[in-house]
């Protein structure tokens, strides 16, 4: 760069009247190095987050014929609670991981389609005070503490930045409906250490699904920011260990017909026909017990034979339904604040009928 004297150069420039105008605040970040400092990952729980990885990408490319199933709350708004979900949870993945490979739904922010709270690590007070740094903290402990009970996790990432905080503790990880189609999350799938399921279109549309699971695969090129929180240019390598889920639109998309229908643009791409159902979200019309209804539905398939439905997806909580946020107004314990859950007790039935279709389906196959 040239050099250009003092005494020539022009008055330094006032920008206030067209830069950062709708701005209310500026506050520092804390950097993904520095939490990974405070909060390191043991050992025994690196292992765990490398074998069940290797697991999925096993399933994933037909070395592994148990069904994969996230399974846990909407959204997670207390840590406590989720312990007390996650200890359930591993006694049943212990139970049945002859035929399940059970990861628990451990989701920190939330997509909105207007306005609403964005999840534990944007507000983790549920009071607007939006203490960011806090959230993040709270959310890898959380993460190091289930993990400690060897239970695996899977999370959406929705913030671009987010995953450099807690990604090194994540199993599996989901690309919502409203972000399937976004260029800068297909180009984050592609350099993630995990396996990635991408979401059908919040219209129904799959084709933008098998469209990322392209893009992902490939190498990409884009800025971001390091674990020391500076801007860098990544380049990557692709992620082949990607699917698609459904989840519904307009109409429900979990039956029979439309499992061949996808697993048809899936073939037509040249890709593995495999997918996983989301037997929540608009499947269930976001009713609850009717999860049950597309959980049965998906196990009928799967004792009849089929293949090519490698997991499932479960909004699950300590207990049925949701709530509001109201100030003054005391929770409930263990409901959901944003979607609503199935219960645990409806939970467990729904598992130990999975299992036994993946059994039967063995039968099936002489396996």
């Amino acid at each position: 760069m040239t050099h250009v004297p003092a005494h020539v150069r022009p008055a330094t420039l006032d920008h206030t009247r067209i830069d950062d105008l709708r701005i209310a605040a500026v506050r520092p970040l804390i950097t993904p190095a520095l939490l990974q400092e405070w909060l390191p990952l043991p050992e025994a729980s690196a292992t765990l987050v490398e074998r069940s990885r290797a697991a999925i990408a096993r399933l994933l490319h037909g070395h592994d014929d148990r069904l994969l199933v996230i399974v846990g709350p909407c959204s997670i708004h207390d840590h406590e609670q989720a312990l007390e979900y996650a200890r359930l949870l591993q006694a049943q993945a212990a139970a049945l991981e002859g035929e399940l490979l059970l990861v628990m739904r451990v989701y920190f922010e939330k997509p909105r389609t207007t306005v609403g709270w964005k999840g534990y690590i944007n507000d983790p007070h549920l009071d607007g005070s939006f203490a960011i740094n806090e959230g993040l903290e709270r959310a890898r402990q959380l993460l190091l503490d289930i993990l400690a009970l060897g239970l695996p996790v899977g999370t959406e990432f929705l913030d671009l930045l987010s995953p450099q905080f807690i990604s090194d503790l994540v199993t599996w990880c989901a690309i919502g409906a409203r972000t399937t189609e976004s260029q800068s999350h297909r180009q984050l799938a592609s350099g993630l250490s995990c396996p990635v399921g991408f979401k059908n279109g919040t219209d129904g549309g799959v084709q933008v699904a098998v469209d990322a699971l392209q893009a992902a695969a490939a190498a990409h090129a884009f800025m971001g920011m390091t674990k020391m929180g500076l801007a860098a240019i990544f380049e990557t390598r692709g992620n082949a260990d990607c699917h698609i889920i459904l989840r519904g639109g307009p109409q429900p998309n979990y039956s029979a017909a439309d499992v061949a229908a996808a697993c048809g643009r899936l073939r037509a791409a040249g890709l593995r026909e495999q997918l996983m159902i989301d037997c929540s979200h608009a499947n269930s019309r976001k009713q609850p017990q009717r999860q049950l209804e597309v959980g049965a539905d998906v196990a009928a398939q799967i004792s009849a034979g089929e293949r090519r439905i490698m997991g499932l997806m479960i909004e699950s909580h300590l207990h049925e339904g949701r709530q509001d946020i109201v100030p003054g107004q005391a929770l409930r314990h263990g409901v959901s604040l944003t979607d609503a859950c199935l219960g645990f007790e409806h939970t467990v039935p729904l598992l130990h009928e999975l299992a036994v279709a993946v059994r039967q389906r063995r039968t099936r196959s002489g396996g």
